[in-house]
């Protein structure tokens, strides 16, 4: 195996790290959140998206790229949401072809209610995935700490 070799399969196990613990702290996040407040890890970032916007709106493709999702995904994501009283859709006033999409007051209360469940579960699965030698270093540069503490 050469150095190249050596380098691809670097980044390879660097990847199946960072994987690895995505999938960890996702189903305990989903877990958690289902449990105590019956949203889905998707829906609880759409929420945190939104909450996070002056105004509490986005347009659609925006939301799109904040959750990852397809548009066609996004868009029935959000119907959901709507339906359940959590968003609205506004016509954008300056682009009639623009729709934001808005938490509503019960969405927003929802919010509040699962954001501690969401970081409490993240504080817990990040400080038992530092037990684990594997997953230890991403998740101390997840932290911003230094490697060699």
């Amino acid at each position: 195996m050469g150095i190249a070799d050596d380098a691809v399969e670097i980044r390879a196990r660097g990847w199946r790290t960072l994987a690895a613990l995505h999938n960890l702290i996702e189903a305990e996040l989903e877990q958690a959140l289902s449990a105590s407040v019956q949203l889905s890890v998707v829906e609880y970032t759409v929420l945190d998206a939104l909450s996070r916007q002056d105004g509490w709106h986005m347009r659609m493709r925006q939301l799109a790229r904040a959750t990852a999702l397809s548009p066609s995904a996004t868009t029935r994501l959000v119907t959901r949401l709507e339906d359940r009283g959590l968003l609205t859709r506004i016509l954008c006033a300056d682009d009639r072809r623009g729709i934001y999409t808005e938490l509503t007051p019960s969405g927003r209360e929802l919010y509040e209610r699962a954001r501690p469940v969401h970081d409490e579960t993240l504080e817990r699965v990040l400080a038992k995935a530092t037990e684990q030698p594997e997953l230890a270093p991403v998740v101390h540069v997840l932290q911003g700490v230094p490697a060699d503490s």
